[in-house]
């Protein structure tokens, strides 16, 4: 079963030198998005406008990877919310 590995970059980078087996890559994305949940959920009080976060998963025998990522941007006041929302 590949091994994953789920590093985090918010300033302190984290580096997983465990991993995690997961089935394939669906799983892996799974897991990805329950673990930036909670991190984001963890540093809430922390993160302000203009944070930068993000969530790189890569796989241990091809090191083809994926991101999930997070910016917390002011949206220009005369935007409507639906623009604010394609545009991130």
């Amino acid at each position: 079963m590949p091994r994953y590995f789920f590093n985090v970059n918010d300033g302190l980078d984290i580096t997983d030198d465990v991993g995690l087996e997961c089935a394939s890559l669906d799983a892996a994305l799974r897991e990805a998005v329950r673990y930036a949940g909670a991190l984001v959920q963890e540093s809430g009080n922390r993160l302000g406008l203009g944070d930068t976060w993000s969530l790189e998963v890569r796989e241990e025998a091809t090191a083809s990877t994926f991101c999930i990522d997070l910016q917390i941007r002011p949206c220009v006041a005369s935007a409507t919310e639906a623009q604010c929302r394609s545009a991130a």
